[in-house]
């Protein structure tokens, strides 16, 4: 049986990884386009991927209060782990006081602050102080990402660990990042490569497939 995360790589190589040629947010060109969304708000995807974040934070022993990120590409996957650390919790009692099981709430950060109502730019969370995490869907050159981590060291929190879904390995995206986040480490769930390749192998085997079926019927 899959794990977790062997069925998240198979779903994003068969649901968001397109090949042809695509102009980036960065402005640069490219051969190749993941679209995280396309697995992040799908039901089952959703599920996966809150699933493997979640369980590369406990790995990780960060203990965050609150996950966050840049809309638009970071809200699945905030809600998703929130709702699934309120879950697990849950799963063991409302007396439990198992110290790897918390709450994870929520925060997501706009691209500019609100020009009306409280004019702020986090929703959600708001603790000084508090441990938290950055995510984000795909990292390039890592802008998306390092807006997130300004904004939440703005807004008083300590940031206690980045996590991309998808690293694209080019644009120095991870130096960017790695410079903007230290002393809190970057973690890739996937890389770019490694999904490509299962894609290819996937569209591989569903040519065999189809040209087996046509020799049956012939």
């Amino acid at each position: 049986m899959l794990s977790a995360r062997e069925q998240l790589l198979q779903m994003l190589a068969e649901k968001s990884f397109r090949l042809g040629e695509f102009t980036l947010s960065s402005g640069a060109k490219s051969d190749y386009y993941i679209d995280c969304r396309a697995t992040t708000l799908q039901a089952e995807g959703a599920r996966l991927t809150a699933r493997v974040i979640y369980d590369e934070i406990l790995a990780r022993q960060w203990h965050p209060q609150a996950i966050g990120g840049l809309t638009l590409g970071a809200d699945p996957l905030v809600v998703g782990v929130a709702i699934l650390s309120a879950q697990q919790i849950q799963s063991r009692g409302a007396g439990s006081r198992d110290p790897e099981r918390w709450y994870i709430d929520g925060f997501l950060v706009r691209k500019a602050e609100k020009t009306h109502g409280t004019g702020q730019r986090i929703e959600g969370f708001h603790e000084k102080g508090a441990r938290v995490v950055i995510v984000d869907d795909v990292c390039t050159t890592g802008a998306s990402t390092n807006q997130a981590l300004v904004a939440a060291r703005e807004a008083g929190f300590e940031v206690v660990g980045v996590i991309c879904l998808v690293e694209r390995e080019e644009a120095a995206g991870r130096r960017n990042v790695e410079r903007m986040a230290s002393p809190a480490p970057f973690i890739s769930i996937f890389m770019a490569s490694e999904i490509r390749r299962v894609h290819l192998r996937l569209k591989l085997k569903e040519a065999d497939d189809s040209m087996f079926a046509r020799d049956r019927e012939q």
